[in-house]
C-alpha cells in the first residue's frame, strides 16, 4: 500500500478509533481496565503516521513498520466495532447477554491491546535507533489551512469551455450531413432523400486524444441542437455489457425500467420505441466490431435523417462499423490550440507571463499535442501558476511522449499529477473509481460519502462540508475531474471522471486496498469497501459472500433496478459492521414490511435506500451514528417515527416525498450538525424543531402552506425561519392550498440566496415587491403556477442581487420591466409559458444578461427573443424544442 494512502487512511482510522473509545468508554471499560493504555498507544501510532511522509516511504524499516501498523489498526477496529455492536444489540434486546460471545471479544480485545502496546514500543525504539531517517513533517504541496471564503464548488465556468477542434467538429458535421438552413434549401430533393437514411460515422484516435470531448462538442453544437430533437451519449467500454448500455440509453430518454428481469430483446424494443424522433446518438469507446453488431439493432432507421457517431481507439473497428463512410481520424492539437488549452487550465485565460513562456513552450513540446497530457500537466502547474522554479521542476518531471510508448507514458502523466496531490486528497481521488464510467456524479453525494468514509479531517475553523468542498475544488483545479452540470447559480452540481483517470483510480485503489469492485466470480471477503453495478447486486447478495469485514457497500446503475426482498432474510444481515450503504439506484420491494435487520447496523453513518414503505419505524432510532439519511419511496408520504433527535451526528436528511418528523421531546438534543432537511411536511416544522436545527443551510417544505401565512403577512413559520442565520436555500412546495400572502422581507432568513416556490398561487404585483426586497437573493425559481395573473410590472429598486430568474407554467401575458430593475440578472429561463408573446424590450439593455432559455413557449415570444439577440449577439439564446 502506497505511503501517502497508508498515512491518509490511518490518519482517519486512528482518530476514529480514539473517538469510538471515548464515546463507548463506559461500555468497554466495564470489561477492559487497560483502555487508557490502548488509547495512549494508538495516539503514539497516530503521531508516527502523521510524520510519515512520501519522502521516507522507500526506507525498508519504516515501510515495513507502517504496513504492520495498518494491519494491527484494522484488527483493533474489527474487534472494537464487533464488541460495541454486539454489546449494543444485547442491551437493545433487553435480556441476559450471552457469556460466550462476551468472553471471546474480551479476550480478543486484551490480545489486540497487548499487540498494540508492543507495536508502539517498537515505533518508539525505531525512532530512537534511526534518527537519521525519522520522518519530519514535510508536506510538499499543501492545502492551505486558511479556508478560502470563495465557494469551492463554483470553480471557473469559462474553464468548462471546450477548446480547439473547431475544424474537426466541422468535418464531422459534414460527414453527418448536418447543414445550415441555407444549405438545406439549396440541396436537391434526391440528395435530401439520400441523407434521410440512418447514417453511422466513426471517429478514431489514440487514448487521451479527445474523442469524447469532440463528440460532446458536436452534441452541443447549435446546428446539431436544431437538427436533432434527441441527442444522447452512451459509453460501451472494454467490459461491454449490452444490458447496461441499453439501460443507459433508456435513462437518457427518461424511460424508467423497473423490471430487473426484462430481457435484452425487450430492452432493445423499448430503445427503438424511444428513438422515434430524429436522433443523434454517440456510442462512445467501442472496443470491438462485434460490440457494435450486438447493439446496432437498437437504432431504428426511421427515414428521418437520424445519425450515430461511434468513437473508438482502433482504426480496424472504425472501418468495420462504418464501411460506407471513411472513418474520421482525430488529429493531435495544433500548437496554438495546445497553448490556449494549457493557459486556460492554468491561468483561466489565454495569457501567460512573459518570463514563463520559454518554459511553457518546452512543456508543450513534451506534451506533443495530446489533450489529456496538457490538461493533467496544467493541473499540476496551477498549484503555483506564476512560480518559475515550480514550472522548471514540472518540466523536469514531465515525461516526453515517444510515438511507440505514448499509451504507457500517459500513465506516468497521471501518476505525476497524483503524486503532487496533498496526501489527504489522494484517497478522495481514488475513491471516485467506485462510480461507473460516464456516470454523472452528484457532487453533494461525493462530499457526504467522503465525510462518512472518514477521509475529511476535522478543522479548527471549518466544517467537514467546507473541507470536503476544498478537496473537491483541488481535484477540479488539477483537472482530475470533468465538470458536468452546474446549478442555476453556477455551483458545480455534477461531475465526471475521464475513463483513463478512472482506470488509474481503480487500479491504484486495488493495489492499495482502498476498495474493490465486485465482478462475477470475485471473492471480496478481505475487502473493507466494495462497489458494484446493479447487474451484480443480486448475484452478490444471493451468493452469500462473507461480508463481516465490509464497512462500505455501494451499488450504482444507469436506471432503477428492481429487487424483491423478503424482510425475514434481509439483505442487511451480512453487513454487521457496515458504515456506508448506498443502494439508492436499486428499488427494493419489501412487500410493505420494514427490514428487521436494518436497525441492527448501529455503526451506519451514510445510508441511501429506495423502497416502497410508508414509514421509518421507531426501531431506526438505534442508528445514533448516522450522518446522512437519504430515503426514496414510491409512497406519496413518509412518516418518520424514528427519533432523529437522538441521531445527534445527523448532517443531512433527504427524502423524495413529503416526510413528517417525530415530535421533539423536552429531553431531545439539539442537532448541532444538521444542515439539510428536505422535503419536510409543513405541519412538522414546529418552534421546537427550529430551536434544535439552528445550523440549517438548506430546507425544503411541502404541504398545506395556505394556513402558514395570514392575510396580513403574519406567520409563526417565518418568525422561526428568520432566525436561521445560516439558511441559504429555501424551497416551498404547496399542495392545492394557495399562499394568501408573504411576510415582509425582514421575516425571511437574512442570508437567503436561493428561493424556489411551487404551486403557491401568489399575485405578481402584490407579492413580487416583497421578494424584490430580499437583499441576498441570487436565484429565484417560480414553478407550477407559483405566481398567477396576466400582468407583472417590476418595481424599481428591487432584486439588487438577483442573477438567475426561472419562471415556469404561468398565465402571465404582459411583463413590463426596466433595465435597471434587474441590474445583476445574468440568466433568464422561461418554460411552459403559452400566453406571454413579447419579451420586455429592455432586456436588450441589461448589461449583465448572458443567456435566455425558452422551453415550450410560443413562436412570437421566440421571435422577440431573437430580436433582442440580434442587437446583443453576446447573449446566448436556447430554444426547445428546436425550430424547423
Amino acid at each position: 500500500m502506497e505511503a501517502a494512502v497508508v498515512r491518509a487512511v490511518l490518519r482517519s482510522i486512528i482518530p476514529y478509533l480514539l473517538q469510538l473509545i471515548k464515546e463507548n468508554r463506559e461500555l468497554i471499560s466495564s470489561n477492559y481496565d487497560k483502555i487508557d493504555d490502548l488509547s495512549k498507544n494508538l495516539r503514539l501510532l497516530n503521531k508516527f503516521m502523521v510524520k510519515y511522509t512520501e519522502d521516507h516511504y522507500k526506507d525498508d524499516i519504516l515501510m515495513g513498520l507502517a504496513e504492520e501498523i495498518r494491519m494491527r489498526v484494522y484488527e483493533v477496529e474489527d474487534v472494537l466495532e464487533t464488541y460495541i455492536v454486539e454489546e449494543s444489540l444485547y442491551k437493545k434486546k433487553n435480556f441476559v447477554r450471552k457469556a460466550v460471545g462476551s468472553i471471546k471479544h474480551l479476550s480478543d480485545l486484551k490480545s489486540i491491546g497487548k499487540t498494540i502496546q508492543e507495536l508502539s514500543k517498537r515505533v518508539d525504539q525505531t525512532r530512537s535507533d534511526n534518527r537519521s531517517c525519522v520522518p519530519v513533517l514535510i508536506e510538499g504541496v499543501k492545502i492551505n489551512n486558511a479556508i478560502s471564503k470563495d465557494n469551492q464548488l463554483e470553480g471557473y465556468p469559462e474553464a468548462d469551455r471546450i477548446i480547439g477542434f473547431e475544424d474537426a467538429a466541422d468535418d464531422v458535421l459534414k460527414l453527418l450531413a448536418v447543414k445550415s438552413e441555407a444549405e438545406e434549401q439549396s440541396t436537391s430533393e434526391a440528395a435530401q432523400q439520400s441523407e434521410s437514411k440512418l447514417k453511422v460515422v466513426s471517429i478514431h484516435g489514440m487514448l487521451g486524444l479527445g474523442k469524447t470531448t469532440l463528440a460532446n462538442k458536436i452534441l452541443t453544437d447549435q446546428n446539431t441542437e436544431y437538427e436533432f430533437l434527441t441527442r444522447i451519449l452512451v459509453s460501451v467500454t472494454k467490459k461491454y455489457e449490452k444490458k447496461e448500455v441499453l439501460l443507459s440509453i433508456l435513462r437518457s430518454l427518461k424511460i424508467s425500467i423497473s423490471d430487473q428481469n426484462m430481457s435484452e430483446a425487450d430492452l432493445v424494443n423499448k430503445v427503438r420505441d424511444g428513438l422515434k424522433y430524429r436522433y443523434l446518438v454517440v456510442v462512445d469507446d467501442v472496443w470491438e466490431g462485434e460490440h457494435w453488431d450486438n447493439l446496432k439493432g437498437a437504432f431504428p432507421d426511421n427515414n428521418n435523417g437520424s445519425r450515430v457517431i461511434i468513437t473508438t481507439r482502433e482504426v480496424r473497428v472504425a472501418k468495420y462499423v462504418s464501411p460506407k463512410c471513411e472513418p474520421y481520424q482525430l488529429r493531435f492539437m495544433k500548437p496554438e490550440e495546445a497553448e490556449e488549452l494549457l493557459r486556460m487550465k492554468v491561468f483561466e485565460e489565454n495569457k501567460c507571463p512573459e518570463e514563463l513562456k520559454p518554459i511553457e513552450r518546452l512543456i508543450l513540446e513534451k506534451c506533443d499535442g495530446l489533450p489529456l497530457a496538457i490538461v493533467v500537466t496544467g493541473g499540476i502547474l496551477k498549484a503555483n501558476p506564476k512560480d518559475a522554479n515550480w514550472w522548471k521542476d514540472v518540466l523536469d518531471e514531465v515525461p516526453p511522449l515517444v510515438d511507440k510508448k505514448r499509451v504507457e507514458r500517459i500513465d506516468r502523466y497521471i501518476r505525476l499529477s497524483y503524486d503532487k496531490l496533498h496526501h489527504e486528497v489522494k484517497p478522495c481521488f481514488l475513491y471516485l473509481g467506485v462510480f461507473p464510467e460516464n456516470l454523472e456524479i452528484q457532487v453533494w453525494k461525493v462530499l457526504q460519502l467522503w465525510i462518512a468514509e472518514g477521509f475529511i479531517p476535522q478543522h479548527e475553523t471549518a466544517s467537514l462540508e467546507r473541507m470536503a468542498e476544498q478537496y473537491f475544488g483541488e481535484l477540479v483545479d488539477r483537472n482530475l475531474l470533468i465538470v458536468g452540470k452546474r446549478t442555476l447559480s453556477g455551483k458545480i452540481k455534477t461531475c465526471r471522471i475521464h475513463d483513463t483517470l478512472r482506470d488509474f483510480c481503480k487500479k491504484t485503489a486495488k493495489v492499495e486496498d482502498l476498495f474493490q469492485a465486485i465482478h462475477k466470480n470475485t471473492n471480496p471477503s478481505s475487502s473493507r469497501r466494495l462497489c458494484c453495478i446493479n447487474a451484480q447486486f443480486s448475484e452478490y447478495i444471493l451468493g452469500g459472500q462473507p461480508a463481516d469485514k465490509v464497512r462500505s457497500f455501494l451499488s450504482f446503475g444507469q436506471d432503477d433496478t428492481k429487487y424483491n426482498e423478503d424482510p425475514s432474510s434481509s439483505i442487511f444481515k451480512p453487513f454487521k459492521l457496515l458504515r456506508v450503504f448506498d443502494i439508492s439506484s436499486i428499488y427494493i420491494n419489501f412487500h410493505g414490511r420494514f427490514p428487521t435487520k436494518l436497525p441492527n447496523l448501529v455503526l451506519l453513518k451514510f445510508i441511501a435506500i429506495n423502497f416502497n414503505l410508508k414509514n421509518l419505524p421507531k426501531s431506526m432510532s438505534s442508528l445514533r451514528n448516522l450522518e446522512a439519511l437519504i430515503v426514496h419511496t414510491t409512497e406519496p408520504t413518509l412518516d418518520i417515527q424514528a427519533d432523529i433527535w437522538m441521531m445527534t451526528k445527523l448532517r443531512l436528511l433527504h427524502t423524495n416525498t413529503t416526510a413528517s418528523l417525530p415530535k421533539c421531546h423536552d429531553q431531545s438534543s439539539s442537532s448541532e450538525y444538521l444542515q439539510t432537511l428536505s422535503t419536510i411536511s409543513s405541519h412538522s416544522l414546529t418552534k421546537e424543531v427550529f430551536e434544535r436545527t439552528k445550523k440549517l443551510k438548506k430546507l425544503g417544505i411541502s404541504g398545506s402552506l395556505g394556513t402558514l401565512v395570514k392575510t396580513n403577512g403574519d406567520s409563526d413559520l417565518f418568525e422561526c425561519l428568520c432566525r436561521l442565520s445560516s439558511l441559504e436555500n429555501l424551497r416551498l412546495h404547496s399542495d392545492e392550498s394557495k399562499l394568501l400572502a408573504l411576510p415582509q422581507p425582514d421575516k425571511f432568513p437574512k442570508n437567503l440566496k436561493r428561493l424556489s416556490l411551487h404551486k403557491t398561487g401568489l399575485e405578481w404585483n402584490n407579492h413580487m415587491p416583497i421578494l424584490g426586497g430580499l437583499q441576498s437573493l441570487e436565484v429565484l425559481k417560480l414553478k407550477d403556477k407559483a405566481f398567477v395573473g396576466v400582468e407583472w410590472k417590476t418595481e424599481k429598486g428591487g432584486f439588487r442581487s438577483l442573477k438567475v430568474l426561472f419562471i415556469g407554467d404561468t398565465d402571465l401575458e404582459n411583463w413590463e420591466v426596466k433595465a435597471d430593475d434587474l441590474p445583476e440578472l445574468r440568466w433568464l429561463i422561461l418554460k411552459h409559458i403559452k400566453s406571454l408573446e413579447q419579451m420586455p424590450s429592455d432586456f436588450e439593455h441589461m448589461k449583465n444578461l448572458e443567456r435566455i432559455d425558452l422551453e415550450r413557449t410560443n413562436r412570437w415570444l421566440v421571435k422577440s427573443a431573437k430580436d433582442i439577440q440580434k442587437s446583443r449577439p453576446q447573449i446566448k439564446l436556447s430554444v426547445y424544442p428546436p425550430e424547423k
